[in-house]
């Protein structure tokens, strides 16, 4: 399953650092993948990616797609801002649990309140030098409910 990618003008305030480990994601994100290792040992994602397995130490790792989607753990808006994001606070940012288990903190597009819980699906951000990614509100799962459990 691939991710929406958005064209995004200018350059990324802070590019991450490319590593032989992050290369893949960042390849495929770039192309709207949202992949991370997996450990085929504990059958459980990492992220951000890892060569070694921080659940179980094994070097069984592979790389596998995620769905994107998840729902809202926690958000907050920032209003003083440091200088490299000062043109756009205030802005929100998230914590996000994915359908596959992973939580990951991430930029959160939507101006509007969100609440807790509230589906939410990732997205590709590509600036001119390279990509990064972002949440924001999942319309088409936007009535579904928690599973139960």
């Amino acid at each position: 399953m691939s991710i929406e990618v958005l064209p995004c003008a200018g350059r990324r305030a802070y590019p991450p650092r490319v590593t032989a480990t992050t290369a893949p994601f960042w390849n495929g994100l770039a192309e709207g993948r949202f992949q991370s290792t997996y450990c085929e040992d504990c059958d459980r994602f990492t992220f951000p990616p890892k060569a070694i397995c921080p659940h179980c130490w094994s070097r069984r790792i592979i790389w596998r797609e995620l769905s994107g989607r998840g729902r809202l753990y926690a958000s907050t808006v920032i209003h003083a801002a440091p200088a490299a994001f000062q043109g756009d606070a205030p802005y929100s940012i998230a914590i996000v649990d994915l359908e596959e288990g992973v939580r990951l903190a991430t930029r959160l597009l939507d101006k509007e309140t969100i609440e807790l819980d509230q589906p939410v699906k990732l997205v590709a951000l590509c600036y001119e030098d390279g990509p990064l990614f972002a949440a924001r509100p999942d319309i088409t799962h936007a009535g579904s409910t928690p599973d139960a459990g």
